[in-house]
């Protein structure tokens, strides 16, 4: 039986939060931008949503992550989101990974590795770094739908170049 003090979201998985921010990234391809989504949980419900807007805002922060950390951090009045977890299509880069350690998330979970530029496949570990005055828990949950909507984004640009 269900708390009727959490959201319905509380009992969800990780599958179903990916699920959210795989709809966020879909929104992002449609408007040419690299279809990665995030959320960012706090409760067991969905607080903050964010979707890639570099090309839209011409801004190289605008990475998913990093709008889902804002709109999180406005949502509860502080830059402390302590308690959070971010859900990701894809890896964050070393960027995005170390906002989340300033942003003192508890957790990160991403769908879908990259091999070129996420931070875990790079080899930056600063959810682990002892040197740092905040750790945090970071998980691969393969997402096949999220690694899909990647390749099949890049495969159109590709072939897009071709013509």
């Amino acid at each position: 039986m269900s708390s009727p003090h959490k959201p319905v979201e509380a009992q969800q998985s990780h599958e179903f939060f990916l699920e959210v921010a795989l709809n966020l990234a879909k929104s992002a391809a449609e408007v040419n931008e690299v279809p990665v989504g995030a959320v960012v949980v706090h409760e067991g419900g969905v607080i903050a949503r964010g979707k890639n807007t570099r090309e839209h805002e011409q801004n190289p922060l605008g990475h998913a992550e990093l709008n889902a950390l804002q709109d999180a951090a406005k949502k509860l009045k502080s830059w402390r989101l302590v308690g959070c977890t971010l859900y990701v299509t894809l890896e964050p880069c070393p960027m995005c990974l170390a906002a989340c350690q300033q942003a003192r998330v508890k957790k990160v979970v991403y769908g879908a590795k990259d091999e070129k530029g996420g931070a875990l496949c790079l080899g930056f570990h600063v959810h682990l770094d002892p040197r740092t005055n905040h750790r945090f828990e970071v998980e691969w949950v393969p997402h096949a739908a999220s690694s899909k909507i990647l390749k099949d984004f890049f495969a159109q640009k590709r072939s897009e170049k071709k013509t």
